[in-house]
């Protein structure tokens, strides 16, 4: 089950992007990181709780701030298909590190139809501009990243680039050096063609988590990837 959400993963943001790009300008587009967590303090003592539980692996925290129904990707929703999903009781479950990824990235504050505000991380799904190209699917997350000619830390440097908007060519490429697990994305900008390291880029498709506020305590109600 958990190879077939991440399988989806990879699909989603592949095939899926055409929903969440708008318009067809072809002027160079940013998206700056935008953090609203600390609008509320009491989501920074939770968001600070929540990633020291993380850290440890502590599988009775997590799994007491899932909300009984939580959104999933694959399945039904509720914590139920959560467990089946993710394997919280394992060492080796990738909630353990994806989730403090998303947290790390700063998020925000997302109305949900009728019903309360949400924190949503990462803010890259929630602020992707509307005016951005309809050919770019993914976001430059930090400053000074370097395009390389060849997805290698010692090829060539193309362009240097700042939480910019880029068209991906490739999400995963393996590294030259076959020794070397780092991953790189092939991308393409008005420099030409290049790869950044996969941790530098992400897609608005990719997961993203969101928690409600329950009277005095936080609850995660959502763990999606896709549109």
């Amino acid at each position: 089950m958990m190879r077939a959400l991440m399988m989806l993963r990879h699909l989603l943001v592949a095939v899926g992007l055409a929903t969440v790009v708008g318009g067809a300008a072809s002027q160079a587009v940013k998206l700056l990181p935008v953090d609203e967590g600390g609008k509320d303090p009491t989501w920074t003592t939770f968001k600070t709780r929540l990633l020291e539980a993380l850290a440890r692996r502590d599988q009775k925290f997590v799994l007491s701030i899932v909300d009984a129904r939580i959104r999933n990707t694959l399945g039904p929703d509720g914590s139920a298909e959560f467990r089946k999903l993710w394997h919280p009781h394992t060492a080796d479950s990738p909630l353990w590190a994806e989730l403090p990824k998303l947290l790390f990235l700063g998020g925000v504050f997302v109305k949900r139809d009728q019903g309360a505000a949400e924190f949503c991380a990462p803010y890259v799904r929630f602020k992707w501009p509307d005016n951005a190209p309809a050919t770019v699917s993914g976001a430059i997350i930090v400053a000074d990243a370097l395009m390389k000619a060849k997805p290698s830390a010692a090829a060539e440097t193309l362009q240097t680039l700042s939480h910019d908007l880029v068209k991906v060519l490739d999400w995963e490429a393996a590294d030259d050096d076959k020794d070397n697990k780092q991953l790189w994305v092939r991308i393409q900008t008005k420099a030409g063609v290049g790869y950044v390291p996969e941790e530098q880029i992400r897609s608005p498709l990719e997961h993203r988590a969101c928690f409600a506020r329950r009277g005095a305590s936080w609850r995660m109600t959502g763990l999606e990837v896709g549109e």
